[in-house]
């Protein structure tokens, strides 16, 4: 038995280095064409969303409220990002309170460990959440259960939710069409890597958004 099946670039013939070279630049001009794409798709789409969106989250703060992002996997750095683009937002610009519940590492492996992974979440939420505070939860799937459950404590603490998720929306399109998700901003594709990518535009036109509406 081979495993040439298996592994044939094992015993593959190289390719000459300007081909290769020729194949990475191409694609890295597909890949950029694509998201440059992708991005202008989801302003159209989304952009009175993204206004209202800001306008409500900058009510929040106005009030002395709090921002609570989180996710998981990749989503999970977007939310830690989210949380030092509000707090820590370099000089001219308001800092604002906002923290990255994934970046509890004790707390959510312990609620992991000793509960679900799906409470993660939801438990702090509940335990923390006020009125005034604003959950904004990432999923590039939309389908992610301990996101989904996590907009649902927020929701049920008065909370205001928001949502940045991929593809169609999953769970999260349904729980915003139920009315648990105030505000649902929807990268419309199938790729993980350009949706986290144009999710990162998505927060950071809303962070700024959001400055611009606490301006003096």
């Amino acid at each position: 038995m081979t495993t040439d099946g298996l592994y044939p670039f094992l015993r593959a013939a190289p390719e000459p280095q300007a081909d290769l070279d020729a194949a990475v630049a191409r694609s890295t001009r597909d890949k950029i064409a694509e998201i440059g794409r992708l991005r202008a798709a989801v302003a159209d789409r989304e952009a009175t969303a993204l206004a209202a969106c800001a306008t409500a989250m900058a009510d929040r703060f106005a009030r002395r409220g709090r921002l609570y992002a989180f996710g998981n996997g990749g989503s999970s750095t977007d939310a830690l990002a989210v949380a030092s683009l509000y707090a820590a937002p370099g000089l001219g610009h308001r800092a604002l309170p906002a923290l990255s519940l994934p970046a509890d590492v004790a707390s959510l492996t312990a609620l992991a460990n000793d509960v679900s992974f799906d409470v993660v979440f939801a438990r702090p939420l509940r335990a923390v959440g006020r009125p005034e505070d604003v959950a904004f939860g990432l999923s590039t799937s939309g389908g992610s259960e301990n996101v989904r459950r996590g907009m649902d404590a927020a929701h049920e603490r008065g909370m205001l939710t928001v949502a940045v998720a991929g593809s169609d929306g999953g769970a999260l399109a349904e729980a915003h069409r139920q009315g648990r998700i105030a505000h649902l901003l929807v990268v419309p594709s199938q790729s993980v890597h350009r949706i986290q990518e144009a999710q990162t535009t998505v927060y950071q036109v809303l962070w700024e958004l959001v400055q611009r509406a606490l301006a003096p």
